[in-house]
């Protein structure tokens, strides 16, 4: 006898990035695969003051079980804070998540039926694939351009649930929505009857000039956004946030209570105690500041060392690069090759929901020295010329 899996399981598979993460702990690999923060950023000592702090003052709150939808503090302070970037918002629609990746799971949980249409961008976030694949819904890839999806690609995605997008510095190709884009595909889906679910873990990085205000902004009752202090504070807290519509938050709320009943209350407390006086006005502008220079680097070493036939653009802010290779390269096929000569990053195809660039790829600049970086991107000019 044994175990049936239901078919959902069936639809899940193994992350990429962390199995190319695995690879990555051999010693010598100059890794430009992960997407993670520079520990460099982490704000230890804050930290450290604000679990004392904590700990003195409410202990016995912050180890007990707490409300589901978070921390009233917090969800007030992010209530603010989106407000003044232009999304109106009250802390009555604010969900505290385990991460944001949590948030996409309980929206994937709350809105896909199996066979339902969910659009996303070509290319697109592969963990949002991951959260929304056990649910089975059809994807539907929208094509769009240098400046994001395209409104009149939207068509294609009439009829969906929702239209998933990541208007900053996107994970993976970097680039972020011009204002005017923004306006034209908002306007476009509320036309259409399409919902937006907005993911935004890296507006904050940005490196001359902020982003336009979010797309939520404009039909801010049919759309959800999503958001995440781990790219500005530390990933190891798991902490994000949803901002929903009155009407869609008993739903996600009810989702959130079946998954993990709250997120980690002490959690909650320790980053509330460290935002609330102003601290991410001093502390974010000194990790723009690190990954801008990271990202100098990369910028020169591509330039430098990557043969004729590879193209990029720079990014204005966020964590990576995104490379197309020559035409007829298979990065897939290559990155053993890398890994060999002693680097490694993530192959560009896991990041489609359907017809694949096979020769493309995605580069990391914020958790390697700039040494390193030019080290790295030595390694796969010599790979890619070996290789052809």
């Amino acid at each position: 006898m044994s175990f049936t899996l239901a078919r959902r399981a069936e639809r899940m598979n193994p992350s990429v990035i962390r199995e190319i993460l695995k690879v990555t702990e051999k010693p010598g690999i100059v890794s430009l695969a992960g997407g993670l923060p520079s520990p460099e950023s982490f704000p230890v000592e804050a930290m450290r003051a604000a679990c004392e702090r904590v700990l003195r003052d409410t202990p016995k709150e912050a180890l007990q079980y707490a409300a589901s939808e978070g921390f009233g503090p917090l969800r007030e302070w992010v209530a603010a804070e989106m407000s003044a970037h232009g999304l109106a918002a009250e802390a009555s629609q604010v969900l505290i998540t385990t991460g944001s990746q949590q948030g996409l799971d309980l929206v994937g949980k709350v809105l896909i039926d199996a066979g339902s249409g969910v659009a996303v961008e070509r290319p697109t976030y592969l963990g949002a694939l991951q959260a929304f694949a056990p649910y089975e819904p059809e994807v539907i890839s929208v094509d769009g351009d240098d400046d994001g999806p395209l409104p009149e690609a939207l068509e294609a995605a009439r009829g969906a649930r929702f239209l998933y997008l990541l208007p900053n510095f996107q994970n993976p190709s970097g680039r972020c929505m011009g204002a005017a884009r923004r306006l034209a595909l908002a306007d476009r889906a509320h036309e259409i009857g399409l919902p937006i679910v907005e993911d935004n873990p890296y507006g904050e990085l940005w490196f001359d000039a902020a982003p336009p205000p979010p797309l939520s902004a404009r039909a801010p009752a049919n759309s959800i956004y999503l958001g995440s202090f781990s790219k500005v504070l530390a990933p190891g807290l798991r902490l994000g946030y949803v901002v929903a519509p009155k009407a869609i938050f008993p739903k996600l709320l009810q989702a959130k209570q079946a998954a993990d009943l709250h997120t980690p209350g002490f959690n909650q407390r320790v980053v509330h105690e460290v935002i609330r006086d102003g601290f991410l006005r001093e502390h974010v502008p000194t990790v723009r500041a690190r990954y801008k220079a990271q990202r100098d680097a990369m910028r020169a070493a591509l330039e430098h060392h990557l043969p004729s036939g590879c193209r990029w653009k720079t990014p204005a802010g966020g964590m990576f690069f995104w490379v197309e290779l020559p035409e007829g390269v298979d990065a897939t096929a290559l990155l053993p090759k890398a890994v060999a000569q002693g680097m490694a990053y993530v192959p560009g195809a896991a990041f489609f929901a359907d017809h694949a660039k096979a020769n493309t790829l995605r580069l990391s600049f914020v958790t390697v020295p700039p040494a390193d970086i030019e080290r790295g991107i030595a390694l796969l000019a010599k790979t890619l010329k070996e290789a052809a």
